[in-house]
């Protein structure tokens, strides 16, 4: 597709729209099979490729981005999604550095996952393969379509991408620069294709190309996965938003639970991994929620907090009272709903009954509550004493990510190279017929 696309998009009714985007489905169809003998080492090269051009690009990469921050601070975007849309030069350079690392991970094509040989000497084998063409919507992030990229390269597959209007200047950038990157190592630049020319028809219409394109992962707000799920014919892995939590048990360490809740809400406010609702135990809550509140202050974050938690805090009038709305609120701000709890059967039962599934964390130093915590939770990530943070994919040793699944069937959890492979079953015999 090129870039004058977007400007002749109205003049497209929404069926030539779709016959568009279903043409460049079947080019990656296509240029799958390309794929599908590449070595190892030509996929590598590949991604080596693609990292030494973002970094050649990076200029030009960043200016586009200005255009699409501009554009988003003008329509009132908030700081937490501003910040996931943003490239810097060390970002650019660090997802440059996550296309190396998948470089250096085994390629799971190709594993056995098990095998066997029957009492009749057939011989059976059951291995790793591409899943075909990867579709991916998602929103505001043009690191996404990098990482989508590698992994689906490494993993033997092509993508077909729709990053929503808010990245269209940057990701129009990045995807030229990877297609040309794979040019030069002898590979079809329809392995890493866009339709945002096609706005949000073209998503539309890649919910539909069922047949052309085998999986669709959308990863974004709640209302944006809501709608590819419920209405895509594509089969989808869905990844989920995150209302995550934190619970300081009875017995936690208050110190280390501070630097935690710390990190969790303020290291990075606009991404799925960040603490929106911390519970704390009434055994500790007149020690740590003056601290926390103080600490949480000074960083800018507001809380939204039940009357327990408001009356230890000095001015505690002056705190939001929490709602119904808070405690099934992912921010992706300087936000924080909290509350007290008096047992940790409490703090489960508040998780089970908003969690969305993504990660929740235990602050304690008791071996039992923490085996209670992990085997009554349920999430893709549970923690014990660590930054929900850490929930992704290079922080996981994964290389990078598509999305944190929070569905049970195939995939759950950080995505990487495993989870954008299917499996076939070999069978190898020698004249053999069923009796």
């Amino acid at each position: 597709m090129n870039a004058n696309a977007a400007a002749s998009e109205t003049d497209l009714t929404a069926n030539e729209i779709e016959q568009q985007v279903l043409e460049i489905a079947r080019q990656a169809k296509i240029a799958a099979r390309s794929l599908a003998t590449a070595t190892r080492a030509t996929k590598d090269a590949a991604l080596l490729s693609c990292a030494d051009a973002l970094i050649a690009a990076s200029d030009e990469i960043i200016a586009a981005n200005e255009l699409d921050l501009q554009r988003g601070r003008d329509s009132g975007m908030s700081a937490g999604l501003l910040d996931r849309l943003e490239l810097t030069a060390e970002r650019v350079a660090s997802i440059a550095a996550a296309l190396r690392e998948v470089a250096a991970l085994p390629d799971p094509v190709g594993e056995i996952v098990r095998g066997s040989t029957l009492a009749n000497g057939i011989r059976l084998r059951q291995q790793r393969v591409p899943m075909g063409v990867v579709g991916m919507i998602y929103e505001a992030r043009p690191n996404v379509t990098v990482d989508a990229a590698g992994l689906a390269l490494k993993s033997g597959n092509a993508v077909v991408l729709r990053g929503g209007s808010a990245a269209l200047e940057s990701n129009r950038v990045i995807v030229r620069v990877l297609g040309d990157a794979l040019e030069q190592v002898k590979l079809p630049r329809e392995l890493v294709q866009s339709v945002d020319d096609y706005g949000r028809e073209g998503g539309v219409a890649l919910m539909r190309a069922r047949g052309l394109v085998d999986v669709l992962v959308p990863r974004g707000g709640a209302g944006l996965i809501r709608t590819v799920v419920e209405q895509s014919t594509v089969p989808t892995i869905e990844t989920g938003t995150g209302n995550v939590h934190i619970y300081v048990d009875a017995d936690a360490d208050l110190d280390h639970a501070l630097e935690i809740v710390i990190n969790a809400k303020t290291q990075r406010v606009g991404v799925c991994n960040a603490v929106e609702t911390l519970l704390v135990h009434a055994d500790v809550a007149e020690a740590f929620v003056p601290r926390m509140y103080a600490a949480l202050t000074e960083r800018n974050v507001t809380l939204h907090a039940d009357d327990r938690i408001r009356n230890l805090i000095p001015g505690g009038a002056n705190v939001a009272a929490a709602t119904e709305t808070d405690w099934e609120t992912e921010y992706l701000d300087y936000e924080l709903a909290v509350r007290v709890v008096d047992t940790i059967d409490e703090a489960i039962e508040h998780i089970r009954s908003y969690s969305s599934g993504h990660t929740e964390c235990i602050i304690t130093e008791s071996l039992a509550a923490s085996e209670q915590f992990t085997a009554e939770v349920d999430a893709a990530v549970v923690m014990v004493n660590a930054s929900t943070r850490f929930t992704d994919g290079g922080m996981f040793g994964l290389g990078a990510e598509l999305g944190i699944s929070t569905q049970k069937l195939h995939a759950r959890g950080p995505m990487g190279l495993a989870e954008l492979t299917t499996t076939k079953w070999l069978v190898l015999g020698d004249g053999h017929v069923r009796p």
